[in-house]
């Protein structure tokens, strides 16, 4: 395969399972070294980088919660002290309470916001500093998803915050464009991930989502992650500040 990222380093938070280690996979089969991030379960984080390593470039495992900004900051700092540069920063790793509006608390709120959104600021405003410090330009990715847009059940404090997500791209991409930073989000349509089991909805939403999908399948993590990598190639460096819809066609179809 083509390696068009041999000497570069990609960071994907939460890139130990799901979308995450399928997008740390895609930098890796393409010669970047990967940095990716856990919080609890240190034996599926060794795992993944065990199987990341078979790509032949190095891998370093960042443990910490990206919604503590100390954790955040740490993690950046190891990221620089082992690999010494930062090319793409995908903020990925995502949480929320699934509650209807009337039964959030304001830690559930804050919680989520903390995770997903300021997550992505951070991780952005530290990534800009290493690529302006190393004197060369990047990619951002951050991941959102339908609930950004439309309404799903129970999904109140995360649709907003995917929402702000793809509000704030459109901020960050603006204000980094003069340093070669180009600042894009992709909106996954639904992926059959462990997250979705938390749904207690979940076989409605697939059997609905198959049903209007014209390719009768839900996503897999693999087709949201080749976007993503997509966007950090040099062919795609005059998409600037978009929502790249995902979904394999489920948002036009009725």
């Amino acid at each position: 395969m083509d390696r068009p990222f041999v000497g570069k380093v990609a960071f994907v938070t939460g890139g130990t399972r799901g979308i995450g280690l399928a997008t740390a996979r895609e930098f890796a089969r393409r010669g970047a070294d990967v940095a990716i991030s856990f919080f609890t379960n240190r034996t599926n984080a060794q795992e993944a980088q065990a199987g990341l390593r078979q790509f032949g470039g190095r891998v370093e495992l960042l443990r910490g919660n990206v919604g503590n900004p100390v954790h955040v900051d740490l993690m950046f700092d190891h990221l620089e002290q082992k690999l010494g540069r930062i090319d793409f920063f995908v903020s990925n790793a995502a949480m929320g309470v699934l509650k209807p509006v009337e039964e959030l608390t304001l830690a559930d709120w804050d919680r989520t916001m903390e995770v997903n959104v300021r997550s992505l600021m951070q991780g952005s405003q530290r990534s800009l500093r290493l690529m302006r410090k190393n004197g060369h330009g990047g990619r951002i990715v951050a991941i959102s998803s339908m609930g950004a847009v439309r309404y799903i059940p129970n999904y109140a404090a995360l649709g907003a915050a995917k929402a702000a997500i793809e509000s704030l791209v459109r901020f960050l991409a603006v204000e980094f464009a003069p340093y070669g930073v180009v600042v894009n989000c992709v909106h996954s349509g639904m992926v059959d991930t462990d997250s979705l089991k938390r749904f207690t909805v979940r076989d409605e939403l697939i059997a609905e989502n198959i049903k209007r999908a014209p390719f009768r399948r839900l996503g897999t993590p693999e087709d949201i992650a080749r976007v993503v990598v997509m966007l950090c190639t040099e062919d795609a460096a005059w998409i600037v500040g978009q929502s790249i819809v995902a979904d394999g066609g489920y948002s036009i179809n009725g």
